[in-house]
Parts: C-alpha cells; structure tokens; sequence
C-alpha cells in the first residue's frame, strides 16, 4: 500500500472555496456512539453501535476578499454547512471526506507577531462523517453541459445494491442554471441515471451561498453499477463544481 501526506489538498465549506486560507483541519471525526452494554457476568465492557456523528475543526488566515474565508465564515449562519475535505495530491477516484454540519464558532486569535488566525468547528447535523471518493479533481470546470463519460468516470471495482450519498459544492456561476449529477454504467460506455432513482441536485442558480452546497441520497437498497461518473445539465457559460461520493460498500448503511 502506498503512503502518503495531504499536500495540495482542498477544502470547501457551503460552496466556498477555501483551500488558500485554511491552513490545519485539527480534526475529522466521525463514526457511531459507544453504547456500553456491560453484563454483570463479564469482565471486560461489552459495547454497540449508538448515533453516528462527525466533526470538522480547522483553522484558517484572515482574508476578507470577496469570496474568501471572511465572507464565507464569519455570518455563523444557523442552517446547515456543507464541509468537504479534499486529500491531496487532487484526482478523481481520491479519498474525501464530507460533512452536513452545523458551525459553532467563528473565533479569532491575534498573536504577538502580528498572526491573526481564526478557529472554526464544524459539529454534524442529521447525519455522520462520510469517506468517499472525489468525483471532481479537486474543482472540475464547465464551459456548457457535459455528459458523464470514461473520460471522467471511477471504476468502483463492481455493482453494489446498497445506494450512494452524493455532496455537491457549486463554487462560481455564470448563467441561468446547472444540475449536476451522478451516472452510472456496466462498461465505462454508455452512463444513465442510476435505475429507479436519481442522484442529482435540483437546478442550482448561484454559487457561494447555502443553497450551492448540498447532500444527495439514495435509498440504500439502490444499485449503483461499477462506474460512475458526474454529469451537468442545464444553461450556463461557467461552472466551477466539486462532486464527492459515498458508494455505500455494505447493506444496512442507515443516514
């Protein structure tokens, strides 16, 4: 197995772009609660599977451009944040990690030498920490629609009936509207909508705002083939996307 560091990785949150400002994520955290069920008769706990959750606390330099890590955190909005953690070097098919989250700070620290850094946590709503695949190269650009195709597609190794979540940044856009989706296919030829479902945002009209950043899911009974691939439909002359997809591996995944 190859090791590796996370230089050149991205980060996004709520359909900003803030890898040039973020410059430490302390922690990526998630997974179910450890229930403890410890009998009388044993001597060692004895444990299940409670709430899943997740976590993303970071911290990030102060720029207040348009656009950038000011605009972008310092509103502390009460819906919901979209975070996703792209793994460098940036590649389709690379490991990314996602979040629906909640973020409950947005607190400043201006150190002796001058350095005015910012602490940020994101805590999950509603669902846990996802590890996925990036879909995108880190941010994928369209000039106009753009078919999913082997071009652009993963091969997920097979089929699988256990469905998919799908986390969607629109980063900037020109026109009047993009639908990005997710395809599949058998050969690596001809990608469809996945059968019996669709995981696809609705037609997205703005960039950097809540509404462009979205989580997708499919029930988890769903096929998904063994290549997939992202897709976008619609009328526009720029969009700047990042796609990052959970292909469920096992049954009973529950979100």
């Amino acid at each position: 197995m190859a090791k590796q560091g996370a230089l050149a990785s991205n980060f996004y949150i709520g359909g900003f772009d803030l890898s040039g400002n973020v410059n430490a994520l302390s922690k990526i955290s998630g997974g179910p609660a450890a229930l403890e069920l410890t009998p009388i008769n044993v001597s060692a706990y004895v444990r299940a599977g409670g709430l899943r959750d997740g976590g993303m606390d970071f911290t990030t330099l102060f720029d207040s451009a348009a656009g950038q890590e000011h605009a972008a955190l310092s509103p502390l909005v009460t819906t919901d944040q979209v975070m996703s953690f792209f793994v460098g070097p940036l590649g389709i098919g690379n490991p990314a990690a996602s979040l629906n989250a909640k973020q409950v700070n947005y607190d400043p620290t201006r150190a002796s030498d001058g350095s005015f850094i910012f602490a940020v946590a994101g805590q999950g709503n509603g669902f846990g920490l996802e590890w996925g695949q990036a879909l995108t190269p880190g941010l994928r650009t369209d000039g106009a629609a753009t078919a999913a195709g082997a071009g652009n597609s993963f091969d997920t190794g097979a089929s699988l009936a256990f469905g998919a979540q799908m986390y969607v940044h629109l980063i900037a856009f020109t026109g009047t509207s993009v639908t990005i989706k997710v395809q599949d296919s058998a050969d690596n030829i001809t990608f469809n909508d996945i059968a019996g479902t669709s995981l696809t945002t609705t037609a997205l009209t703005v960039a950097g705002t809540a509404t462009s950043a979205v989580r997708v899911a499919i029930p988890n009974t769903t096929t998904v083939r063994r290549y997939i691939a992202v897709g976008t439909v619609g009328t526009f002359s720029n969009a700047v996307f990042a796609v990052n997809v959970n292909k469920n591996p096992v049954a009973g995944v529950a979100f």
